[in-house]
Order: structure tokens, then C-alpha cells, then sequence
């Protein structure tokens, strides 16, 4: 009878393709000879690489960064043993040991925004990474695990995770709600150190997820509709969820070489909502304090009203400032206009977290009244588009602030748009 040791390595290696990631680790621990096929050179990928490609997931030699970069010195190995430990973890949370929970995390934020970008917009072209994430997640309570102690840095990871999948279950609760509803609208979150919009109060520039996060909650439940079937749906597939974080980079486009690299002209839909100004500033204490505790119960009120409303926009690059930091990103200035009349003008850049910002005013008759900070949600070019806030261009102590979700509705010529 022929023995396991008598198999040719090439037979060998066809059987281990066949098996799930866990086994084959079980297998190497079997003996000497069989650790030193999988771990004896870390030079070798070509079976991790083999075992990597029999997954569910995307090719990473067809995944692009979030700012539209293939993805360098791939290690095969690494990246399949962070994801199967991530799958154990969101099969059983209760499992994950406090100083694994940030590689997690960042293990399944790299998998979900490193994907190939959508080439042919009429063709349905969606990533198997956003498919196997989303099936796990929403059969997961890793988003709404509240028994671990996160750290400032779990606390992003997860927000951005959550913000890329979209609502969950618990998001539909009232209590939630008001509690996004309570930072979104809380003064003391906005300020100079974080230029007035969802950005770390450091002064850094960095995104703040936490916010953008809370950001997205108020919007989506005024695209979502509270009702049963969506409270009880396994996941609710909408503009602000995760298969609209996809890059869309036609396949003749060099991002490198494109100065609309952002993919800022064309037609948008500017949604925002706000609150009566005296309801604000009584929540807020009129803004007299950064820790006294603020009046959420307002939320709560039956006759409290969040207004929610639309404007189409037409945006056009008006030129490009090349970014050191950044080389093939340069900034973006930009303007727009409703009904023919300029009101918008802005930029995109990069953040030193490689993000994209969005900053723009707009107003009436030449006049810049409201000044907006945005952050791409997603990869470069994503149709889910920016979420950001607004406030005044003065930031006076009582001035309103308030969410808005910009996203793009149509593609149009740049020279169509009027100037």
C-alpha cells in the first residue's frame, strides 16, 4: 500500500490545494518534512500564492490601493494567514486576544478597500472580497461587540469598517441613532484643530472614522427607511454600503497621468440635513462648554425634527497644484454650479493618511455662506462618494454644523458644464 510519504511532492501539493488554510497548518505540524515544504523557504510564494488563488477571494495581482495603485511585493503567505485568523475571530469574537484585535481589524479594512476596480461601468463587476466580507460581517457581532476595551486605534479600524459595510441591525435601535445624532451635532466637535470637519483634533489632517462613521448613520437612516423588513433584512444593499466603495477606472485610464484623477466633473447630488438653530444651541449649552454634558433627550423629543434635503450640482476641474507628498495626485481645484449659477468652489487633495478630502464653500450671488469638509468614502473614484459636515465660513462659536453626503448621479463633459 502507498503511504503519504511515498507521494511525489508535486501530488502532495495538489492535495493541500484541496484543503481548507487551517488543515494544511495542521498538516505541516505533522512532521519535519512536511513543515519544511510550507515554511522552509520565505522566498518560495508559489504554493501560498496557489492556495491563496483556491479561496474565495479577489487575485491580488488585479487589486488596487484605495488611491488606485497596484498593489506592490505581494507576500501570498502573509496575507492568507491574517485573513483565516480574521475569519476565525468573526466566526467567534469571544476568540480574539486583545493584542490581535488591531491586526484584525486592519486585516479586514486592507481586504475590503484592496480590491480590483470596476473597468466596464455596464457590466456588473463586483469584488469577491466585498462578498466574502459582507457575508461574514453581517453574520458576525464583531461591528457591535461592546465587551472588548478598544483602544483609540481599534476604535478607527472599526468605525471605517463599519462605515464600508453600511447599517447593521443594532443601527435601526433609537438609542443609536440618537447617539450619532448626539456627536454629529455636538459643536465641540468641530473646531479649528480639525478645520471644522471629521478629522482627528491633532491638527494632523488625518481622518477621524469615528465621526465620518456617526456621519453616515444620520444620512443612511434618511435613505434607508425604518421599517420591518429592513430591521430584520441580513444586510441592506444601498448607495451608502459596501459594493459602492469599488474604484470605477475605465480601462484606458492611467490614474497617474489623468488630472481628474478624482473623478470631480460631472453631475452630484448634494444631500444634507440640519436642525432648528435654537434646538442646537440648547443642546449644545449655546457652545459654552466642552465638558459639561450635553442634552441629548432633545433627540428623543416626538416633535424633534432632523430636515433632510437635495441639490443637484454641476462640478468642473478649474486646474491642478502638484502635491509633493503625493506624485500622480495632485490637488484638484474645482468649481460648480446649480441652474447655471456658480455657487460651489473647492479642492480634492490626499490626506497624510493617504485619504481623499474634499473641501469646498458655496453660497449665493458670488457670496460663500457654507463651508464643507468631506472625506471619499471607499476607493478613488467610488460611487458611494463623500460624507462630511457643514458649518459657516465665519465658525463663529454659534454657528450651525450639520452631515451631507455628496455622490456622484452623472458623468458629463467638462465642457457642457457652465463656467
Amino acid at each position: 500500500m502507498t503511504k503519504l510519504d511515498d507521494l511525489p511532492v508535486e501530488v502532495l501539493e495538489q492535495i493541500l490545494l484541496l484543503l481548507d488554510p487551517v488543515d494544511v497548518a495542521q498538516f505541516s505540524q505533522t512532521c519535519s518534512r512536511y513543515f519544511a515544504l510550507l515554511y522552509s523557504d520565505p522566498g518560495d510564494q508559489r504554493l501560498w500564492r496557489e492556495l491563496y488563488l483556491q479561496q474565495p477571494f479577489d487575485d491580488l495581482r488585479q487589486c488596487f490601493t484605495p488611491l488606485g495603485r497596484p498593489l506592490q511585493r505581494i507576500d501570498w503567505k502573509t496575507h492568507l494567514q491574517r485573513i483565516i485568523r480574521a475569519r476565525t475571530i468573526l466566526t467567534n469574537v469571544s476568540a480574539c486576544r486583545p493584542e490581535e484585535r488591531c491586526t484584525v481589524l486592519q486585516t479586514l479594512v486592507d481586504l475590503v478597500s484592496n480590491i480590483p476596480p470596476v473597468r466596464h461601468t455596464e457590466v456588473i463587476d463586483i469584488s469577491m472580497n466585498h462578498v466574502w466580507a459582507t457575508a461574514m460581517l453581517r453574520g458576525s457581532t464583531l461591528l457591535e461587540h461592546d465587551e472588548w476595551e478598544l483602544s483609540a486605534e481599534e476604535r478607527q479600524l472599526r468605525a471605517r469598517l463599519h462605515t464600508y459595510f453600511g447599517l447593521t441591525a443594532r443601527d435601526f435601535q433609537h438609542e443609536h441613532r440618537t447617539a450619532s445624532r448626539a456627536f454629529v451635532y455636538a459643536m465641540r466637535n468641530y473646531k479649528y484643530d480639525n478645520d471644522f470637519g471629521p478629522f482627528m483634533m491633532d491638527g494632523s489632517g488625518r481622518v477621524n472614522w469615528v465621526h465620518i462613521r456617526a456621519i453616515h448613520h444620520v444620512m443612511s437612516m434618511h435613505i434607508v427607511p425604518t421599517t420591518e423588513e429592513t430591521e430584520n433584512a441580513e444586510f441592506n444593499l444601498f448607495p451608502m454600503s459596501m459594493p459602492w466603495t469599488q474604484s470605477i477606472i475605465p480601462g484606458d485610464m492611467e490614474l497617474d497621468q489623468e488630472q481628474d484623477w478624482a473623478g470631480v466633473t460631472g453631475r452630484w447630488q448634494c444631500s444634507f440635513c440640519f436642525v432648528d438653530h435654537r434646538e442646537l444651541l440648547i443642546y449644545n449649552n449655546f457652545n459654552s462648554s466642552d465638558t459639561e454634558p450635553l442634552h441629548t433627550e432633545i433627540f428623543d423629543d416626538p416633535d424633534f425634527i432632523e430636515v433632510f434635503r437635495s441639490i443637484y450640482v454641476d462640478l468642473r476641474v478649474m486646474g491642478t497644484e502638484e502635491d509633493p507628498d503625493h506624485p500622480g495626485r495632485p490637488r484638484i481645484n474645482f468649481g460648480g454650479s446649480l441652474d447655471g449659477h456658480a455657487i460651489f468652489v473647492g479642492y480634492v487633495k490626499v490626506t497624510p493618511d493617504d485619504q481623499i478630502r474634499w473641501h469646498f464653500t458655496s453660497g449665493e450671488q458670488g457670496n460663500a455662506i457654507w463651508s464643507s469638509e468631506g472625506v471619499q468614502i471607499g476607493n478613488v473614484r467610488s460611487k458611494y462618494g463623500v460624507l462630511g459636515s457643514w458649518t459657516t465660513v465665519l465658525h463663529d462659536r454659534h454657528d450651525p454644523v450639520g452631515p451631507f453626503w455628496l455622490w456622484k448621479v452623472g458623468e458629463v463633459a467638462g465642457d457642457d458644464l457652465p463656467v
